[in-house]
């Protein structure tokens, strides 16, 4: 049975290799140093920054990370689903939409308003969960990178 369950700083050299597929399915590299403080932030209390896990059998098969943030449209804050995972070997059983409802849950625990993410327009299979657990805002993201 798959669990999913807030990461515990012991789950480290677990994640890492999720981490790692994340960066290497959206062709990037994130350097060690960012990757030590963004383990550091989610388990700081003070951060608003979380991931959870899916593991399954002891062995950790996908994470999600996602950040609090607030808005000037909303009294309730949003939470940014950042960056979702699964193993290649379980994808399409499920975990993606678990993780995903996880953050849902701990949304409406917090009393925020909305959950939002981005996906890159050539992830046509994850877009086909999406298409069916979210609705699309219409909105381009633009950016500047400092």
């Amino acid at each position: 049975m798959i669990k999913i369950r807030m990461a515990k700083d012991t789950d480290f050299v677990q994640w890492l290799p999720l981490w790692k597929g994340y960066q290497t399915f959206y062709k990037t590299s994130i350097s060690e140093e960012t990757t030590a403080i963004t383990w550091s932030r989610f388990h700081t209390p003070s951060e608003l920054m979380y991931c959870a896990v899916a593991e399954l059998e002891s062995k950790l098969i996908g994470m999600v990370h996602y950040i609090q943030h607030r808005s000037c449209w909303t009294t309730g804050d949003y939470i940014y689903l950042q960056d979702l995972f699964v193993d290649p070997l379980v994808r399409g059983s499920g975990v993606g939409r678990s993780l995903i409802e996880h953050v849902y849950e701990c949304a409406a625990k917090s009393g925020a308003s909305r959950v939002w993410w981005l996906t890159h327009k050539s992830n046509k299979d994850a877009m086909l969960l999406y298409d069916r657990i979210a609705d699309k805002s219409g909105f381009l993201q633009y950016r500047k990178l400092i």
